[in-house]
Formats: structure tokens, C-alpha cells, sequence
């Protein structure tokens, strides 16, 4: 249970990111929420700029649900080799079409539950599709957003899950999307991993983390 003060810094930060990154959408490209969700698959352990090379010539390949079921697994994997993990990926998406044509028609669900239990589509690939093709409220917890909110001390887990739940309670419903690409754009621009540019930060003041305050504390600048 977070205290006063503890509610009111998290808040903080919330504003303060909310402000910094108004515009927030996934940098994947993609037309249509099947195209979404194969790119989100694709996007596990590797960049969405690579995805997105990489989508540019399979989207081209294969437009349906029954074109990337009925595709030839070896054919899939050397497309899609680049984004690493490649068979697991490629037998995801031919499983995750498959389905989608035996139960809905080749059609994504717009169903956070049932994005859920599609082969290859865990929480946090469903919650992307959910918010942004079907605007559904979601929080995509990727590796950036559960460094930075441990590192901001509004979570303490590295579960995702958990982390999911934590925001949810803390956020309003209407943030929930957007709050994903805030942590995301901080974390690529500013709170990079081995090299955090907390002399820049906006939210430095309010994260426990901060490596400048050491050196605050000494009376150094």
C-alpha cells in the first residue's frame, strides 16, 4: 500500500511524462490489426526498426490470415530470420493464423481474453493490439517499461503481470495505452540502460535512481 507522499511523486511523474510524450504510438508499421499482431510477435527480443524491415516484404508476401497459415514453414523462417528466434516466431504465427481462420473467421478478435489464447500472444502482445487496433485500454509491459517504473520506484517487481496490475490501479483508464509509450520513449531517449542521461531527465528529481543525486548530496555539481 503506497503511502500519501509516495501517491502524490508517482503522480509526478505520470504528469510530467504525459506532457513530455503527447503523441505516443507504436513505432511498428503496420494497415491492419492482422498485421499488428504478426509485427508484435516479431517485435519479441528484437527492435521494431528491424521488424519493420522485415514486414515490409512479408506483409507483401502474405496478406491473410489463410496466407500466413497455409505458408511453407521454411520459406517463413528465412523471411523472418533477421528478428531472431525465427522457428519459435514462425511456428507462433502459422499456429496463431490457424486459428484465427478455424475460429474467427481469418479475423483478429477484438477480445483482450481471446487475443490472449491465441498461439504465441502473451499479455503484452495483446494488450498492443488491443490498444491500438481495436482501442481497447491496455498496458503493454515490455522490457522498457519494467526497467524504468522499478527504476522510477513506482513498482517494485520484475513481474510483468504484476507491474501490469500495479499501473492499471495507479492510472487512469483513459492513460493506459499511452502511459506504455511513455516509459518506452523515456527509456530509449533519455533513461537509457548503461548510459542514463539523468543531467536531462524531467522527471530526475522524483526518481530515486537518479545517479545525480550522489553527487547533490555531496554538494557537488
Amino acid at each position: 500500500m503506497k503511502t500519501k507522499k509516495e501517491l502524490t511523486r508517482i503522480n509526478q511523474i505520470f504528469t510530467l511524462l504525459k506532457n513530455e510524450y503527447p503523441n505516443t504510438k507504436p513505432q511498428l508499421e503496420y494497415s491492419n490489426p492482422l498485421q499488428l499482431l504478426i509485427a508484435t510477435i516479431l517485435s519479441a527480443q528484437c527492435t521494431d526498426a528491424r521488424v519493420n524491415i522485415v514486414t515490409k516484404d512479408l506483409f507483401k508476401k502474405y496478406i491473410s490470415a489463410e496466407d500466413f497459415a497455409n505458408a511453407n514453414i521454411l520459406e517463413l523462417e528465412k523471411l523472418i530470420f533477421s528478428t531472431g528466434f525465427y522457428k519459435q516466431k514462425a511456428k507462433s504465427i502459422k499456429g496463431c493464423c490457424s486459428q484465427l481462420i478455424e475460429k474467427y473467421n481469418g479475423k483478429v478478435p477484438q477480445d483482450f481474453e481471446l487475443l490472449t489464447k491465441l498461439p504465441g500472444v502473451g499479455r503484452k502482445t495483446a494488450s498492443v493490439v488491443a490498444g491500438h487496433a481495436f482501442n481497447i485500454p491496455a498496458i503493454a509491459v515490455d522490457t522498457h517499461v519494467n526497467r524504468i517504473t522499478n527504476l522510477l520506484g513506482i513498482v517494485d517487481s520484475k513481474n510483468p503481470d504484476k507491474i501490469e496490475t500495479e499501473l492499471k490501479e495507479l492510472l487512469p483508464e483513459e492513460d493506459w495505452v499511452n502511459s506504455t509509450h511513455w516509459f518506452i520513449n523515456h527509456g530509449r531517449n533519455v533513461c537509457i540502460a548503461r548510459r542514463p542521461k539523468c543531467e536531462i531527465c524531467i522527471v530526475e528529481k522524483y526518481c530515486p535512481s537518479s545517479k545525480l543525486k550522489p553527487e547533490k548530496e555531496n554538494g557537488k555539481k
